[in-house]
């Protein structure tokens, strides 16, 4: 066994014969009876109280304890005692992911976890605490697609834990506790008519992003990250090697582009003379920003795309001031689904009408798995009906059916 059951209540004396005798201690009948010890993998005595009558029970935990230590799934009954919100401040500060993503989770958790789960400690928390919190959430009006940014957030940080050995499981991982669900709305692409509308409406200094964007799906950091280097007119190719993103949402900085994805995607013809075009009217400029952190390394690049001062574009500066005044001009209502992110929606709908395959457009839009792309934008691929009619209409299209038709292929059997 791993340790030793004290009787607290008793102690072993030697007799006036020289045989031990039980005596009664001055804890008798006061508190717990048995003191269950034992040596813990760090050094330390470890311990845990039962009272009278569980003497069994207290050698079943202590048995417990010694398989748990010799199966390496010993996790110190202690540990569990931390609160949610200190164990997720320790492993924010250990993130090491880029700090936009960083500072994104650390204010998910701050606002949206830690004010409701802070005060509770890691080990007693059950699947009922979080289906309560979850239904709170879904109180605060968010999005759905953010709740599930949050949950998953939550969900991290309990991994870690289990990792850490501070607690057995993670509670968001049981089946009654279910991450919330996306709306079930569908990607509803912009029609040609409108692309063309909010190209003409932007000033001629942004226009062709339509163009970047409409034309080779790329994320509006990315198109504020495009230089001219990166442009292969002879190839056919744009290399997407970088984003401009916001540190604390005001400081500007080069980074690869999302999940650290870099990318080759064609070009087509009508987007290179636009931005030939475009790049003859106004000359790109040598921007130089920190790489991924304010106090990383510089690196400089001739970007096509800038502010009315030179400088490298603002994210939230262009929306309000540029694109939203755009959307206004061409008739366009405003919202999240009428962000720049629709250039890459028409992008996708037109590459899949042209019967691009789901792995090559996931690898042009730069999505981390071309499952995700499927879900994304299975609705708009053709249906299976339509291809058929037109795979067989193009192999008997202007071919003599007498000669080429099924007659023929019976008569070679």
């Amino acid at each position: 066994m791993a340790g030793h059951v004290q009787d607290r209540w008793y102690k072993t004396e030697p007799g006036p014969d020289g045989r031990a005798t039980k005596t009664k201690t001055d804890r008798f009948g006061v508190g717990h009876r048995y003191r269950a010890r034992y040596i813990g993998p760090d050094g330390s005595e470890k311990s845990r109280s039962f009272p009278d009558k569980q003497k069994r029970k207290a050698e079943a935990w202590l048995s417990n304890i010694e398989s748990d230590m010799s199966q390496g799934r010993y996790i110190d009954p202690t540990a569990g005692a931390v609160t949610f919100g200190k164990y997720a401040k320790t492993w924010m500060a250990a993130l090491t992911t880029d700090p936009v993503t960083r500072e994104s989770v650390e204010i998910r958790l701050r606002v949206h976890a830690i004010p409701y789960l802070g005060d509770r400690p890691m080990a007693s928390f059950r699947p009922s605490h979080l289906r309560v919190w979850i239904r709170e959430l879904e109180a605060t009006g968010r999005a759905a697609s953010y709740r599930r940014s949050i949950f998953a957030n939550v969900s991290a940080v309990f991994t870690a834990a289990v990792e850490d050995r501070i607690i057995s499981e993670n509670p968001c991982r049981a089946r009654s506790v279910r991450a919330p669900r996306l709306d079930p709305r569908k990607v509803k692409p912009w029609p040609v008519d409108r692309v063309m509308a909010v190209h003409e409406a932007l000033p001629d200094n942004y226009r062709e992003m339509i163009a970047v964007g409409a034309g080779c799906g790329m994320r509006q950091g990315e198109i504020f990250g495009l230089a001219v280097e990166d442009v292969d007119f002879l190839g056919g190719t744009v290399h997407v090697v970088r984003q401009v993103k916001l540190i604390r949402g005001t400081r500007p900085v080069f980074g690869p582009p999302k999940g650290g994805k870099e990318r080759d995607v064609p070009l087509p013809e009508t987007v290179a003379f636009a931005l030939a075009a475009h790049i003859t009217r106004h000359e790109p400029v040598e921007i130089t920003l920190p790489w991924k952190t304010l106090d990383g390394p510089p690196v400089t690049a001739s970007l096509i795309f800038l502010s009315a001062h030179g400088k490298s574009l603002h994210r939230t500066r262009f929306n309000q001031h540029v694109w939203k005044p755009a959307l206004r001009a061409a008739a366009v209502p405003l919202g999240r689904e009428n962000g720049m992110h629709a250039l890459r929606h028409f992008y996708a709908s037109v590459l899949l009408d042209a019967g691009e395959s789901i792995k090559a457009l996931s690898e042009y839009l730069g999505h981390h798995d071309p499952s995700f792309t499927l879900r994304t934008y299975t609705h708009l691929m053709p249906a299976s009906e339509t291809r058929t009619r037109a795979a067989v209409d193009h192999v008997f299209k202007n071919h003599d059916v007498a000669d080429d038709g099924p007659d023929t292929a019976h008569g070679a059997d």
